[in-house]
């Protein structure tokens, strides 16, 4: 199953690799790093589906569906905003968010207000306290595991670590982007050869550094 996202990547590297040595094969440390690369590969993807899955546990044990959740991690991250603003950053429609926001206000976890400088506008506006009762206790298990293994590199080592989180978080929009407007579009253009990854995990691993952020240790 691993094969079939990375054989033609794979088959094309090995490819470059023996044309630029002249030799029949890849010498040893072009196979050390053909071997890292799909090691890489298969982590990204690994830890994708694990935080998608763990999105879905969440959101269940949250009592609210994975879509409200991913709603309400956009709310935290960005701030206010209006239905049509959400709507906009997560491609959902006017109606579908108009149902989301429904169901989170019932439910305690955002609050809709008018915009004071413009009452026009209906602001959507985050519940701090029911997120932290209990969105908070859901995901603290493991923002307190990661501030464990953040505690174990330098601050050059977790610069670089941020600095790759950066990289692949870009990677993921660009798709998202790229999904949305051109739905009949291979993605290998925008995500390159090399940048397996899923699109999903994003939702997921903001909520989760957004707690850390939050969370004292």
């Amino acid at each position: 199953m691993d094969d079939d996202w990375t054989g033609a990547d794979e088959a094309g590297t090995e490819t470059s690799t023996e044309t630029s040595t002249g030799a029949g094969a890849p010498g040893a440390a072009d196979a050390d790093r053909l071997r890292l690369e799909r090691e890489f590969l298969l982590a990204l993807r690994r830890a994708g589906s694990v935080l998608q899955l763990l999105g879905a546990a969440s959101a269940e044990r949250i009592g609210i569906n994975v879509t409200d959740l991913n709603c309400l991690n956009i709310l935290w991250l960005s701030g206010d905003m209006t239905a049509g603003d959400l709507a906009r950053d997560t491609g959902l429609t006017t109606a579908s968010i108009t149902g989301v926001l429904d169901r989170l206000e019932q439910s305690g976890f955002v609050h809709r207000e008018r915009d004071t400088r413009d009452r026009r506008r209906v602001i959507v506006r985050p519940d701090p306290v029911r997120g932290a009762r209990d969105v908070g206790p859901v995901f603290g298990p493991v923002v307190n595991a990661w501030r464990a293994v953040a505690a174990g590199y330098t601050d050059e080592q977790l610069a670089l670590i941020v600095q790759f989180q950066v990289q692949v978080e870009q990677i993921m929009r660009n798709a998202l982007i790229e999904l949305r407007t051109n739905p009949g579009r291979h993605l290998d253009g925008i995500l390159g050869a090399k940048s397996e990854v899923q699109v999903q995990t994003f939702a997921i691993e903001s909520i989760i550094a957004c707690l850390f952020c939050h969370i004292a240790p």
